[in-house]
């Protein structure tokens, strides 16, 4: 449930915005890949909250001696080959996904591009692990879905939007494709499969 905002000119609902999130990306990531140096992004450049996400990962990488390049963004379908190519030429060690829902839709173009160029990537969302994809850190979205029913049912009962705070992720959840590790040449280290909630074979 997106924050929205309440006729008073307050705002409320949840948020997938967490500061800490993409650091701990970056940290998983490079536990598969021991050798992580360098990194490409691949984003969109219609979502207003892409800057923001993207500070955050800039300062987590630092902190962990990562090089963020390059930093491709697409408005659309068509500019993904050209992001692809781009991503191709600079030759990064691995990818890693900003959440947006256009990128979910072409999940198959995507996981299809980093299975050719043998990239290992992060991903956003689970459903792209679970459609070849190496690995996905990301909000468990049933419990915010969950959460989302709770606040309705309480501005129903007549809560105030404006006295219900605007929660962020508690759940967070960890998916592994074993296959695709494999498949890349990885071995996922065992404390590793030990913390994820789902690992795919």
């Amino acid at each position: 449930m997106p924050a929205s905002r309440a006729p008073g000119g307050n705002v409320t609902g949840s948020t997938t915005i967490v500061q800490e999130l993409e650091g701990k990306r970056l940290e998983l990531l490079k536990e598969i890949v021991p050798r992580l140096s360098r990194l490409a992004i691949l984003a969109t450049s219609t979502n207003p909250v892409i800057p923001i996400i993207l500070k955050q990962t800039q300062l987590a990488a630092l902190a962990l001696h990562l090089r963020l390049e390059p930093i491709v963004k697409v408005r659309d379908t068509p500019e993904l080959e050209h992001a692809f190519a781009t991503i191709s030429s600079a030759r990064p060690d691995a990818l890693i996904l900003v959440a947006d829902r256009f990128l979910l839709a072409e999940r198959a173009r995507i996981v299809g591009f980093a299975e050719k160029r043998r990239l290992p990537t992060m991903y956003p969302y689970d459903e792209m692990v679970k459609d070849g994809g190496l690995i996905s850190y990301s909000p468990s979205y049933p419990d915010l879905f969950r959460r989302a029913a709770n606040y309705v049912d309480k501005i129903l009962k007549g809560a105030k939007p404006a006295d219900l705070p605007v929660e962020q992720p508690t759940k967070f959840e960890l998916v592994i494709n074993a296959k695709t590790a494999k498949a890349l040449g990885l071995t996922i280290p065992q404390s590793l499969l030990l913390r994820a909630d789902l690992v795919i074979e």
